[in-house]
């Protein structure tokens, strides 16, 4: 068992001042990122040798399916379950999510992503107290495709890397895009499809993505954001300009709706 040294961005609450402390910390083969916290957690004592607190950080299912450890490691937002010692560089640097409030050390509050959710109806509209009989029949490269983005955690590295999401917009983020383009391919959830593209079409919607791409190429589920969001653009405009044309005024003239 040899020894890696982890460098943690540590804050003890939303208003107090960050700091960086280190742990020596014996790795055994195949170890990942939360084993090495869980054993900071056994041994508190930084690599000066003085004692201090546990780390802070959040988890669950510790298999890549709740996204709930994510943090920044090494600069990339993944989560930490899935990140295995032997494959990074080392010192290992571990960071917060930057976009999401701060709870403590690497623990944040992912509520606002939630939120963004409720607004976009990212659920199926069904009344689940009788037997509604079998759902409809779905082609199955529409099964493939939906199955893919059904993936989505919520882990937020897309929004972590997205740098439209940011203090000075409301941009929701490439998450609920991939919802939208979810709720709206299944046959029950299209109930809300225009509704939920009108969501998208106001503020801190679509038109606040400015195509960096780099929501993709975090994403731990490949999840084509990027071509759902060009898909979710083509609809909302083609949408939009549907509305325009059915509010226009009969008779001759193009002059728009009041």
């Amino acid at each position: 068992m040899s020894d890696v040294i982890l460098k943690i961005k540590r804050q003890e609450s939303p208003n107090s001042r960050p700091y960086w402390e280190e742990f020596k910390v014996p790795v055994a083969p195949k170890a990942n990122v939360i084993s090495l916290l869980l054993e900071i957690q056994r041994n508190p004592v930084n690599v000066q040798g003085k004692p201090t607190t546990p780390v802070i950080w959040d988890c669950n299912c510790l298999e890549e399916v709740c996204g709930a450890c994510s943090m920044v490691i090494n600069g990339v937002a993944r989560q930490a379950c899935a990140a295995l010692v032997d494959t990074l560089s080392k010192p290992i640097v571990l960071q917060p999510l930057s976009k999401f409030p701060l709870v403590r050390d690497l623990m944040v509050d992912r509520q606002k992503m939630f939120e963004n959710l409720k607004k976009i109806k990212a659920w199926v509209p069904i009344d689940g107290t009788y037997y509604m009989g079998p759902g409809p029949k779905v082609a199955p490269s529409v099964q493939d495709e939906r199955y893919l983005i059904s993936c989505c955690m919520t882990c937020g590295c897309c929004m972590e890397a997205c740098p439209y999401v940011n203090p000075k917009t409301n941009y929701m983020g490439p998450t609920c895009m991939g919802q939208v383009k979810l709720f709206n391919a299944h046959p029950t959830g299209a109930m809300y499809k225009d509704e939920r593209l009108d969501a998208i079409a106001g503020d801190g919607g679509i038109a606040d993505c400015g195509n960096a791409q780099n929501c993709e190429r975090v994403c731990p589920k490949e999840i084509p954001l990027v071509s759902i969001i060009a898909e979710l653009n083509r609809e909302t405009a083609f949408r939009g300009f549907n509305r325009w044309l059915k509010g226009k005024p009969k008779g001759p003239g193009l002059a728009a709706p009041g």
